[in-house]
């Protein structure tokens, strides 16, 4: 609160509020560091030993460390939560330094009433470093409570209940696991004695019932179900601290004005069409004059492509989009931005990476003839030989029956695989509002559709590539014929530009196979090559550079560095590379060293 009538600067309040804003981040570094400091000393007897005064200097002045490694999760668990901003951790947090805080004035105001206590028993070293924590705790304390307003993401709703009943339900596991270790190996422990024994065990010492008890199991008894009940309540805490999820739908009226900026502004970014999918939330700028579509995948705010609309409104839109990713706590990244709207994402304060390239085929300027088209150019003879047709259309254009046909083809083809695709993918196939879409289909010499693009448009005269099917038994070649057949007809539709698939990595890709790679780079593209036995990165390359296309730079924008992992992971599992079922048969896949067939956008 300020002095009455007197003004408090802007600088003043920018400075105030800067640092504010770094408590948080400051809160999350320093439980992580005591984390990892625990957990070095409780796995690592040599180091524990070597740093025993710094452990105990540590502990009197400034935090309580253990050997432990439940200890030690617990500590990571809350550094995640408070670099999330979780309200539930400041509180959490802030009951801890309290506690700390009482804690040692209740020792130094016992020193000042008994001082002869203090000198008969040498504890004038404890009650020194009990003072000097005291500054420390409630220095921090202070910081703490002034931050406060800087930890508004909120937990799951009804996620303190869930936490209780999942804190109950697991010791409860533990003391029913700790009777029935006790009764079968009692060591020294008497048979009445038994089940309080456990009881305390599994409740972790805090109460004893019983302070004339003799006798005791063997240690890795206690050791099991001690264990136990860290384990109930990390994963306690983890429920509390975990996100608040969003859910995966985009309204009717939202998707309406999406649908009107794509219309009006969609031209700049082939992939703005693909901002109406349906599992997508949108946050529209204060103006309304843009909007950023964005999905919650695992604790991540992950946003797809630009921001849709005016150019003008693309800072406010993204400001708006990270307000809402740091109201609950998530982590914001954006997933295959332009370089233009990298450039937004980068002044809205967000680190950038080049993910790769987009190939896109100027149709006016593409053609069958030279060298460098050889492979395609057969490819398209040899299907045409043997008697396949095209016909491509309107989705608006095809009656009722024959998108139904469509579809069924469709999903037949994917088989019992997910569907696939997040940043360059519809999603749907025969939805009425999407009309405008064309739909290029290959008919074998008796007339039975055998495969099937799906375009979507890209402002007044482009197309971008949603989906690529086909039948598993007809002959290769089909996606080439396709691909070349629609780039020759792209002028009966107003078509100038075609944007096929996404190649990530393309760069190294290309590079690290040149004559004079540099080492570095030559690793790098080995590596890629062998994570494409599971994720077709160098298959998706090559399927688009023999059409010798433009190559279009994508990026992603993130907020933190150490985020990356955890973007990483929403990312595939947003793009359907990475389920349950995946990671079943990782291993196995890996083993036979065969990727997986093609789905969506892959083709083949």
């Amino acid at each position: 609160m300020t002095e009455p009538g007197r003004v408090v600067t802007a600088g003043e309040a920018r400075d105030g509020g800067r640092f504010r804003a770094l408590v948080p981040r400051v809160a999350s570094v320093c439980m992580a560091v005591a984390a990892l400091y625990s957990a070095v000393i409780a796995v690592l007897p040599p180091v524990r030993h070597l740093l025993g005064p710094v452990t105990r200097f540590v502990e009197l002045t400034v935090f309580p460390v253990e050997p432990n490694l439940g200890y030690a999760v617990f500590l990571g668990i809350l550094a995640g939560a408070l670099a999330r901003r979780k309200r539930a951790a400041y509180w959490v947090l802030l009951v801890i330094f309290a506690l700390l805080v009482l804690g040692n004035l209740a020792v130094v105001l016992s020193a000042s009433v008994w001082p002869d206590l203090v000198e008969e028993f040498a504890l004038t070293g404890e009650v020194v470093a009990s003072e000097v924590d005291l500054v420390v705790t409630a220095v921090v304390l202070g910081v703490l409570s002034a931050a406060h307003d800087e930890f508004l993401a909120p937990t799951r709703r009804a996620s303190f209940r869930k936490a209780l009943l999942t804190l109950g339900g697991l010791l409860a596991v533990s003391f029913g696991a700790g009777c029935a270790l006790v009764t079968l190996f009692p060591g020294t422990l008497r048979t009445p004695d038994h089940v309080p024994w456990a009881l305390e065990r599994a409740l972790g010492g805090v109460a004893t019932l019983d302070f004339y008890r003799s006798g005791r199991p063997p240690s890795w008894v206690n050791f099991a179900i001690g264990l136990l009940s860290a384990v109930a309540v990390l994963v306690a805490f983890a429920v509390l601290f975990r996100s608040q999820r969003a859910g995966a739908e985009l309204p009717a009226e939202s998707e309406a004005r999406v649908r009107a900026l794509a219309e009006a502004y969609g031209a700049r970014d082939s992939l703005a069409y693909f901002a109406t999918r349906r599992d997508r939330s949108v946050v529209f700028s204060p103006s309304g004059k843009a909007a950023v579509s964005y999905r919650v995948v695992a604790g991540v705010c992950l946003a797809g492509g630009d921001p849709v609309g005016d150019v003008e409104a693309w800072g406010p839109a993204i400001r708006a989009w990270l307000a809402e990713a740091r109201r609950y706590g998530w982590a914001p990244a954006a997933l295959g931005p332009s370089e233009a709207a990298a450039h937004a994402y980068a002044r809205a304060g967000l680190r950038v990476l080049e993910l790769g390239d987009e190939a896109v085929i100027d149709a006016g300027a593409f053609g069958l003839s030279g060298r460098e088209m050889r492979g395609v150019r057969q490819a398209v003879n040899r299907v045409t030989r043997a008697g396949f047709t095209l016909r491509i259309r309107r989705h608006a254009d095809l009656s009722p029956e024959e998108m139904r046909h469509v579809t069924e083809r469709a999903a037949a083809w994917r088989g019992t695989r997910a569907e696939r695709g997040f940043s360059m993918a519809l999603g749907r196939l025969g939805d009425p509002a999407d009309g405008s879409c064309v739909l290029v289909e290959a008919l074998d010499a008796t007339g039975r559709l055998t495969a099937l693009l799906s375009f979507v448009p890209w402002g007044e005269d482009g197309l971008s590539l949603d989906l690529m099917r086909r039948d598993r038994d007809s002959d290769n070649g089909l996606m080439e014929f396709m691909v070349a057949g629609m780039a020759a007809e792209a002028g009966d539709f107003g078509v100038k530009q075609i944007s096929l698939n996404f190649a990530m990595f393309r760069s190294v890709f290309e590079g690290g196979a040149r004559l004079g790679a540099g080492p570095v780079l030559r690793l790098w593209r080995r590596t890629l090559v062998f994570l494409s036995r599971w994720w077709q990165l160098e298959s998706l390359y090559r399927a688009n550079a023999k059409y010798h296309p433009r190559w279009v730079p994508r990026f992603l924008a993130f907020d933190d560095t150490r985020d990356l992992p955890k973007v990483g992971l929403a990312s595939v599992v947003a793009e359907g590379f990475l389920t349950a079922p995946a990671l079943r048969s990782l291993v196995r896949r890996g083993r036979r060293g065969a990727g997986p067939r093609a789905a969506g956008r892959v083709p083949s």
